[in-house]
């Protein structure tokens, strides 16, 4: 009689232990309802764009003092052009020079495809970027810049004065004349823009550099 107590105490045991395996062997196979999801935070896009670091300020002999300009990131000195305006560029791919070279090849205009262009140094006026002729051009003080073929170093300002229309930009230079004002053009006699930043003694030496320079003014 004991003995038959004794096996009916091991097959109850037996059975308890083999529902205790299979509720472990479901729990383990199915998710956990508590089991932890890692998320990642939502990324909140920037509103401002980083400015792209298209302009400089270097050192450039200018009627023969040195003088502050502005430059692009190779260090070439940049250039401003009487006949343009804030909107309109004069001088383009379509524009002929006097000696009958194309504009453009003679002075590159600074282009920058996407983005807003920036400074590596404090400037006191604006930098902006405006579609014309050349795409997207650089502008400061809403005048398009660009660099002249003739300078091939750092530190040199050879297309200042050019035909009386060229001049060297500068951090102070004054804003650009609206587009609704009437501008000389190329194969009239212009003065310096009120706008130039350089003295009036490189006005008197323009026409010696028109007739000198190795671009074939």
């Amino acid at each position: 009689m004991m003995a038959g107590r004794g096996i009916a105490r091991s097959v109850r045991l037996a059975v308890g232990l083999g529902a205790l395996a299979l509720v472990a062997a479901a729990c383990s196979s199915s998710p956990s309802s508590t089991a932890k999801v890692k998320t990642s935070k939502p990324v909140t896009p920037s509103t401002t764009a980083a400015p792209v670091l298209t302009v400089n300020t270097g050192t450039a002999t200018v009627s023969g003092k040195p003088t502050t300009v502005l430059t692009n990131s190779k260090g070439m000195t940049l250039y401003y052009f009487d006949p343009d305006t804030s909107a309109v560029s004069a001088c383009t791919a379509t524009t002929k020079l006097p000696d009958g070279k194309v504009c453009t090849t003679v002075w590159p205009p600074l282009v920058l495809a996407t983005g807003i262009p920036g400074s590596l140094t404090a400037l006191p006026g604006t930098l902006s970027a405006v579609s014309d002729g050349n795409g997207r051009q650089v502008e400061y003080q809403g005048h398009p810049l660009y660099t002249f073929s003739g300078d091939t170093a750092p530190g040199q300002a050879n297309g200042e004065g050019l035909l009386g229309k060229w001049w060297v930009a500068t951090p102070s230079l004054a804003a650009a004349a609206s587009p609704s004002s009437s501008r000389t053009s190329y194969g009239s006699t212009g003065s310096k823009s009120s706008t130039s930043s350089s003295s009036s003694s490189s006005s008197s030496s323009s026409s010696s550099k028109s007739s000198g320079s190795s671009s074939g003014y």
